[in-house]
């Protein structure tokens, strides 16, 4: 196996690691970035998921100690931020926040749709954080996800996104609700919602075509 093709699995053994730390984290309960910023010791949780990984997934364990060497370099990485704050993390292109209760893939949904907020690299950290804590305790929508340090080669903008997904775009009511209340949270700008009709399609925004279906 090549270096590049090593690189890439490594990648995709340390997002599936990461998703299945987050399961069995909320499993019990617990969210990672309460555990990091709160200073407590997770590492039982981390070697508890880090076992099961292998057991599941021995080829890409080995990807992972490859990269990592050891399970407390992922610890000490994940505690300074890593998968939790947009400006520290560079194993992932996404942090993804779902509500308590809402099932990861129904982002994918065809109903589902977002509404975007752009910011600058140095006050996205504060923003997410924001997003993070309302999707939480409910007061958003199903589901939140921001982009990260880690360079995107898709990306069109050098500034961070956060996404803030609803289920149903044709929920006005629900919607706009969510959009209320983002701008109680401070972001107060007008900011575009864009279905996933639009995104399946691959339609973005190009001079004299909208592809926002609300805007406010």
């Amino acid at each position: 196996m090549d270096e590049v093709d090593s690189e890439a699995l490594a990648d995709v053994a340390y997002g599936i690691f990461e998703h299945l730390l987050t399961r069995t984290l909320q499993e019990k309960g617990k969210y990672l970035y309460a555990l990091v910023e709160g200073g407590l010791d997770f590492t039982a949780d981390l070697n508890e998921t880090f076992q099961k990984f292998g057991d599941e997934y021995p080829q890409l364990a080995e990807a992972l100690k490859g990269r990592f060497e050891s399970v407390d370099k992922i610890y000490a990485l994940l505690s300074a931020g890593e998968g939790v704050l947009p400006s520290k993390t560079t194993q992932m292109y996404w942090i993804v926040q779902d509500a308590p209760g809402s099932a990861p893939e129904a982002i994918e949904d065809e109903h589902a749709g977002k509404w975007l907020i752009f910011q600058e690299p140095d006050a996205a950290d504060d923003a997410w954080k924001k997003v993070r804590d309302a999707t939480v305790s409910l007061s958003l929508g199903i589901s939140a996800k921001v982009s990260t340090a880690k360079p995107n080669p898709d990306s069109r903008d050098n500034r961070r996104v956060i996404y803030v997904y609803t289920r149903d775009w044709a929920d006005e009511a629900d919607v706009m609700r969510v959009r209320e209340h983002l701008k109680s949270l401070g972001f107060v700008d007008r900011i575009g919602y864009k279905r996933n009709l639009e995104t399946f399609a691959g339609e973005y925004a190009q001079k004299g075509k909208r592809v926002t279906y609300y805007s406010a």
